[in-house]
């Protein structure tokens, strides 16, 4: 069942998006003055909103109830960023390169599925994606 969420269903996830962005300030900080930052900080700094940003879109997920497979495809895309976050966390473990490879996969598997139009979902405007009726479809 697709429904729009209103503001006091968006709170939680909105306020988490919000500190995730200011973490990726910080690591633009970083990026500008390392010295400023104790040593291998970059690790975490990179790899933290890499997570929450997963934890939040979940969280959205939840909140929007969106059909199994919807949900399954949300799951998928938090995954590939758990991944990408372990990587960066975690740079010299023998494992970090199968993390990346794992987190490549998953992104691209869900942008095919979004080229595809997999699953068949309603349209959400939020995601900043417009849509048109086919020319068969208008009303008149």
């Amino acid at each position: 069942m697709y429904i729009r969420l209103d503001r006091p269903h968006r709170a939680l996830p909105v306020i988490l998006g919000f500190i995730t962005l200011a973490c990726v300030g910080v690591l633009l900080v970083w990026d500008a003055c390392p010295r400023l930052f104790p040593t291998r900080s970059h690790d975490f700094l990179a790899a933290f909103p890499l997570a929450m940003i997963a934890f939040s879109y979940s969280i959205y997920q939840i909140a929007h109830r969106p059909t199994r497979m919807e949900f399954a495809k949300a799951i998928m895309l938090a995954a590939a960023f758990l991944f990408w976050a372990a990587n960066q966390l975690w740079p010299a473990l023998p494992q970090a390169t199968l993390f990346n490879d794992i987190a490549i996969a998953l992104f691209v598997l869900d942008v095919f599925l979004v080229m595809v139009g997999w699953p068949a979902a309603s349209p959400d405007e939020s995601f900043a994606e417009s849509y048109a009726e086919a020319p068969n479809e208008r009303r008149s």
